[in-house]
């Protein structure tokens, strides 16, 4: 038995947010070290590159999650549920795409949409 499209998406999915962890941990770096060294708490609203890190890897385990839930939707053969979660990636994704489009939303775009087809039987 092959991977099929559905485990395959799911897997993605579940890069993608441990991906967006990862590569947040990494591109800020700088601004997650200094907010540590000061505390942390309240530290993240003192400028715009520590907001911009705090919701940039924020926004990591909701993905992630949503990868683990997607595994097991796939494992259990739960049409309804992939395709649910494939339309609220839809949704942030064209959303984060419309206010940012050199955005790495795109790959979450992608995959919410193989998501749904495979919720409607348009792949196997």
């Amino acid at each position: 038995m092959g991977i099929t499209w559905k485990h395959a998406a799911a897997a993605a999915l579940l890069a993608l947010g441990l991906l967006h962890i990862l590569f947040g941990l990494a591109r800020f770096h700088p601004a997650l070290t200094a907010a540590l060294h000061e505390g942390l708490v309240n530290r993240f609203g003192t400028d715009d590159e520590r907001r911009l890190a705090f919701w940039f890897i924020a926004f990591g385990p909701p993905i992630t999650l949503c990868g683990h839930l997607a595994l097991r939707a796939a494992a259990a053969n739960d049409l309804s549920t992939l395709g649910l979660i494939g339309l609220y990636g839809c949704a942030m994704g064209v959303a984060g795409i419309v206010a940012f489009p050199q955005s790495p939303l795109w790959g979450l775009l992608a995959v919410s949409i193989v998501l749904v087809a495979i919720s409607r039987g348009w792949l196997d």
